[in-house]
């Protein structure tokens, strides 16, 4: 969901001490082209599973990270799309096809030394998905998290419109689990 202090109510202080802005999906494309003329930081996004405008109208000046790592200023970015397949369309996957696509990033992730944060728009399971199936989370991201142990896991997807009691900060095995929903800023530690 776009964030109303952001767009409605811009104010560049609201930014001011943001180095880079991170979308875990579910936004309109016209919201990350204005966050990032206006910002003047660097959009990093994923898409989401009503995104799919983006296959052939994705947001202008953003970065996608979908099945990519992204290095900035020294921290790692590894980004994966997309949701559990409950339909047809663009950017909904099987687990074994969310599997192949984590398969095909290994290269990206050991030439780089591993991976800081990771960014996805459906989250793992058992960690800040829903009961319903288009909202469950996949069994790969936690066995990938386990593996590269991220310093963060950021995923959107589960609305805080669903229930108003969805907790933002969730932990997997001393990795917080944060749901990006609207906007939240993340303070990464010094290494």
């Amino acid at each position: 969901m776009e964030c109303p202090a952001l767009w409605d109510y811009w104010q560049p202080s609201r930014v001011e001490d943001v180095d880079i802005i991170v979308s875990c999906g579910d936004l309109k494309k016209e919201y990350l082209e204005f966050l990032v003329t206006l910002s003047n930081k660097p959009v990093l996004y994923v898409p989401g599973n009503h995104d799919t405008r983006y296959v052939t109208d994705p947001p202008e000046g953003c970065e996608c990270i979908d099945g990519r790592l992204f290095t900035f200023r020294g921290i790692r970015f590894l980004g994966f799309g997309g949701c559990k397949r409950y339909s047809e369309g663009a950017f909904q996957y099987t687990e074994q096809e969310m599997a192949k696509k984590i398969r095909k990033t290994r290269r990206q992730i050991r030439k780089a030394g591993g991976v800081d944060i990771l960014v996805t728009h459906a989250p793992m399971t058992g960690c800040g998905d829903a009961e319903d199936y288009a909202h469950r989370g996949f069994d790969c991201f936690v066995k990938l998290v386990d593996e590269v142990r991220p310093l963060a896991f950021c995923h959107g997807h589960v609305h805080r419109s669903y229930a108003w009691n969805t907790p933002r900060v969730r932990e997997h095995n001393g990795i917080p689990v944060v749901n990006a929903y609207e906007r939240y800023l993340l303070t990464i530690p010094e290494r």
